[in-house]
């Protein structure tokens, strides 16, 4: 198979992945490391898809968060999650700013969603906060979780 074939077999290859979704260039990286040898051919496919505006870090971080968002996931794993996909670190601090209200809001909404009212005790709040933490909020975030307000329980 000649050089240009395979690259285009490659692109090819790398193409259909984003089709289906977006991925950060190391997830590709590796996807297409798997089926084929060349880690150099691979690194040039990547970085043109990259150049093209076919493949973008800062678009699947925030189609990423967004996902994670409607999972009920919190910043902190988020963030985690976004590094070990590749994503650099001024896009996940540009895209996850944890002061903005919406984290407080869904650490409130995913306590809710899970435990329906408000700790009766300290073993339970306590059991709520692991829950929380799991699931990647911080430390405020929780905390602001369990101020009475206008949400339904």
């Amino acid at each position: 198979m000649s050089d240009s074939m395979t690259r285009s077999v490659v692109r090819n290859a790398a193409i259909y992945l984003l089709a289906m979704r977006e991925h950060s260039s190391k997830e590709i990286f590796e996807k297409l490391g798997r089926k084929f040898p060349n880690t150099e051919l691979i690194t040039d496919v990547v970085a043109s898809l990259a150049e093209q505006d076919l493949q973008s870090d800062a678009r699947f971080a925030e189609e990423f968060v967004r996902m994670r968002q409607r999972q009920g996931k919190g910043t902190l794993l988020i963030k985690i999650e976004l590094r070990e996909r590749g994503v650099a670190a001024e896009i996940i601090d540009r895209l996850l700013d944890d002061t903005e209200g919406i984290w407080f809001e869904l650490a409130r909404e995913v306590r809710v969603k899970r435990f329906k009212s408000l700790p009766k005790d300290g073993r339970e709040k306590a059991k709520q906060i692991r829950f929380l933490q799991s699931r990647g909020f911080a430390a405020r975030h929780i905390q602001s979780a369990f101020v009475e307000g206008d949400l339904d329980y």
